[in-house]
């Protein structure tokens, strides 16, 4: 059946920030992190799209994504490494598990130690082994594709960034590891921090995580919902849950079939916008779970039926919602049509 809210995509402008990334990444090769169902483009279109423009590297978190790519034929990596539950999809050859844990190091060792890739702390605290298992010989005889590991600040300018860069290069020849990786979107805008392999996910998609990259990275989507009534609220009268928003005049409001539960959050709330042949209209009222008020007092065309857009462009929509840029993009439910241009 057709959606009455559906996503915009332009694949043009996917492909040609992943162009960007990669031209930024120097000599590195420049891969892409489609998990989250490629951050709800949807991953599968995502991939066969950069596979199409020459990227070789694809990441995901766990092996139910990188399943679901398999018919593709592509390069996976899976970052979150794998757990026993994961063998028999691990060892079915279609995807690479990223190491993270001494257990993890030790179970793929007995299944074959077959070519992996191993995710190294330098600093994060999250996954990862550290460099002393390393020392230790923890890796030693393993068939390591890449040694990799993620930055924490690489939106900020801190001294944590070069401590982690050159923790990470003092292990270059440590393991047999073919390649290193350490920047993601962010890093790739750093000066020295590409190494071998970048990993972009957000800017691919539209996101700007640092603000050297705003003038180069162009947005990928554009978030349509279809009005399901038109009404007139008289002055004094109130829109939404709670009473949130009071009608200082009569007021030509359109409900339309968007909501939190479509990831247009709550935070949209009396400050979102939408707009229909370039006139601008307040959202108006509480987003409810499936519903959003806004006002169409300057729009007579906006009728029962019609589509507006919303305004997401992703820095700007974050700082009015108070969700950051990969909440927003990953929030893109299941109910919107997906059209790619």
């Amino acid at each position: 059946m057709p959606a009455p809210l559906r996503l915009r995509l332009d694949g043009d402008a996917l492909v040609q920030n992943w162009r960007t990334l990669d031209r930024l990444s120097g000599t590195a090769a420049c891969g892409a992190a489609v998990k989250a169902n490629g951050y709800g483009l949807g991953a599968i279109e995502v991939a066969r799209r950069l596979a199409d423009a020459g990227c070789r590297d694809f990441f995901v978190s766990n092996w139910q994504e990188a399943a679901e790519l398999a018919p593709l034929g592509l390069t996976v990596s899976v970052l979150h490494g794998v757990r026993e539950e994961d063998m028999p999809a691990a060892t079915a050859g279609f995807a690479r598990p990223v190491l993270n844990t001494s257990i993890q190091v030790a179970r793929w060792k007995a299944a074959g130690g077959g070519p992996c890739d191993v995710m190294v702390d330098t600093g994060m605290n999250r996954l990862g082994v550290s460099a002393d298992d390393i020392a230790d010989g923890l890796l030693d005889g393993f068939a390591i594709e890449t040694l990799m590991s993620h930055l924490a600040c690489a939106d900020e300018d801190v001294p944590m960034n070069a401590v982690q860069r050159d923790r990470f290069a003092a292990l270059a020849g440590t393991t047999s590891a073919r390649r290193l990786s350490l920047a993601n979107s962010a890093g790739i805008a750093l000066n020295g921090y590409a190494f071998d392999l970048t990993r972009p996910g957000l800017a691919l998609y539209g996101g700007i995580p640092r603000a050297d990259l705003a003038a180069v990275i162009r947005p990928t989507v554009t978030l349509e919902a279809q009005i399901l009534q038109r009404r007139q609220v008289s002055a004094g009268q109130t829109v939404g849950y709670n009473a949130t928003w009071t009608a200082p005049a009569d007021t030509e409001v359109a409900i339309v079939n968007l909501g939190y539960a479509d990831g247009y959050f709550r935070g949209f709330s009396n400050c979102g916008t939408a707009s229909k042949g370039g006139i601008a209209m307040p959202v108006i009222g509480r987003v409810s779970m499936d519903l959003v008020a806004i006002d169409v007092t300057k729009m007579p065309a906006a009728s029962e039926g019609a589509w507006v857009t919303l305004d997401f462009a992703l820095p700007e929509a974050a700082a009015l919602s108070g969700m950051s840029q990969y909440e927003l993009l990953t929030s893109l439910g299941r109910r919107y049509s997906r059209m790619w241009n």
